[in-house]
């Protein structure tokens, strides 16, 4: 049985690969626990500074593998319990790594797919691209934390008119929307989002890490809470070996080596 997840370690970074292709790349059980292992062992690697998740196939995930979820006419099931148990842990953690994780997504992303898409730090799209909030089809709400992103990303009016009409949305109006960071051409998605993992693989981890940290609480505190949470993670960037070697190379004129030493690495 083929590996439902791939994971391809380079320096510096890591890609995991959504690997159910037959199903693009539906979520169950077996990928659940080996993204979730996957994630877990990035996290812990000092040498990894990125993380690159896309799908294998034609879609980078379409949700929820309904097959797992079939039931007799009058049966009921419970679907909070797999929410607390996989898809609000998995998206807590992709918000939570200490570097940047950037999605490729080389296809159809719905439902909770879309909204895993949306819970990394940069997303980058194939021009093939849609992203389909698919909930109202089954008869579902949101989750995955998509009544969280949209509507931060592009306004209540077309958060809530992509979730009541579950109409797909096309990558590059996903870009002009601002609900993504850029969309390429299909040939060119995974070098383009290679090429960035390898950028970050040589920037500031730490100081990269504290930014996700500062944007993720400017969610939902206020200016003074803010301005003392910056002054928090500024102190904590400047007592980083990579603040002490940008500003040498600054005035050194040259360009910094950064190690992207955490603080907790040895």
């Amino acid at each position: 049985m083929d590996q439902p997840v791939l994971v391809d370690a380079r320096p510096g970074f890591r890609v995991i690969t959504l690997n159910r292709p037959q199903r693009l790349n539906a979520f169950n059980e077996d990928m659940h626990r080996a993204l979730a292992a996957a994630l877990a062992d990035a996290e812990a690697d000092p040498a990894c500074r990125a993380l690159l998740l896309t799908g294998a196939g034609r879609a980078f995930c379409s949700g929820q593998d309904l097959q797992d979820r079939l039931t007799e006419p009058g049966e009921r099931i419970v679907l909070g319990g797999t929410l607390d148990k996989f898809y609000n842990p998995l998206v807590c953690k992709l918000r939570a790594l200490p570097f940047p994780v950037i999605a490729a997504v080389n296809g159809t992303a719905a439902g909770a797919g879309a909204n895993v898409a949306l819970a990394c730090d940069i997303v980058l799209a194939a021009r093939s691209a849609t992203f389909i909030q698919a909930f109202a089809k089954i008869g579902l709400a949101p989750d995955s934390g998509g009544s969280w992103f949209l509507p931060r990303l592009v306004g209540r009016a077309r958060a809530l008119g992509l979730m009541l009409t579950a109409e797909p949305l096309p990558a590059e109006k996903a870009e002009s929307w601002g609900l993504i960071w850029k969309v390429h051409d299909d040939d060119k998605l995974m070098a383009e989002a290679e090429k960035l993992c390898v950028h970050f693989a040589s920037a500031p981890t730490v100081g990269l890490a504290l930014t996700k940290r500062a944007f993720d609480a400017a969610e939902t505190n206020d200016l003074s809470t803010q301005l003392d949470l910056e002054r928090d993670l500024q102190r904590e960037a400047g007592a980083t070996d990579d603040y002490a070697e940008g500003v040498r190379a600054f005035f050194e004129k040259r360009p910094p080596r950064f190690t992207g030493k955490r603080q907790n690495s040895t």
